[in-house]
């Protein structure tokens, strides 16, 4: 007899989310499973301790990258080169282990007419970090966003991170860098345009804390 294999669940909506107090019970059983007493004095406050750390770790859920893109401006006086935000510190949380990725983003488009404050750039890559994430996806989200929003010319993102669940478990091999890229438009259909870009954040790779 063949097995059936059931469908893959769909989200229809935004998720219930527990309350504090469920939260923090599903963190006391986490404890009592590790194989420790969540009454002893140290860990009495570990609870409430970890669902705040999760508030601050989780909290581009709660925020809409689109509309920190929303507002740009037009008065450029004619600049149309690239614009480049190197080195943006980046904490995400990998989604299969919960642990954390470590490393930073290099973001730049070309405007096409109108450009947008860099710290809202700063921000986008920030809101899609603080949510539970693969490498590649982020850097999808991060390029796809500024492209949808912006409409230049061509984005591009690079993100250099170390991954906590290959450096402190597994496979246990730390000092590994995992790089991935986005290019779109002229980033992507120019040489010369992406060359550039890859020239500028060279001197700025490595040194990758993990």
């Amino acid at each position: 007899m063949n097995e059936v294999t059931p469908p893959h669940r769909l989200s229809t909506g935004p998720i219930a989310r527990p309350t504090r107090a469920e939260a923090e019970a599903a963190v006391r059983t986490m404890l009592l499973w590790a194989g420790d007493d969540p009454d002893r004095e140290g860990l009495v406050d570990t609870p409430a301790r970890v669902v705040r750390a999760y508030e601050e770790f989780f909290q581009g859920y709660a925020d809409d990258p689109v509309e920190m893109l929303a507002r740009s401006f037009e008065e450029t006086d004619g600049y149309d080169e690239m614009v480049v935000l190197r080195d943006i510190r980046l904490e995400s949380h990998c989604e299969h282990h919960m642990v954390p990725i470590i490393g930073k983003a290099h973001v730049a488009y070309l405007p096409n007419g109108r450009v947008v404050g860099i710290s809202k750039l700063a921000r986008v890559v920030e809101t899609y970090a603080k949510r539970l994430q693969i490498q590649e996806k982020l850097t999808a989200q991060i390029a796809n966003t500024i492209e949808t929003v912006l409409q230049p010319k061509g984005v591009a993102v690079v993100i250099e991170a170390a991954h906590q669940c290959m450096t402190t478990r597994g496979i246990h091999k730390p000092g590994v860098t995992m790089v991935t890229s986005r290019m779109l438009g002229a980033f992507r259909e120019n040489h010369s345009t992406r060359k550039e870009f890859l020239s500028m954040i060279q001197g700025s790779r490595g040194n990758i804390e993990g």
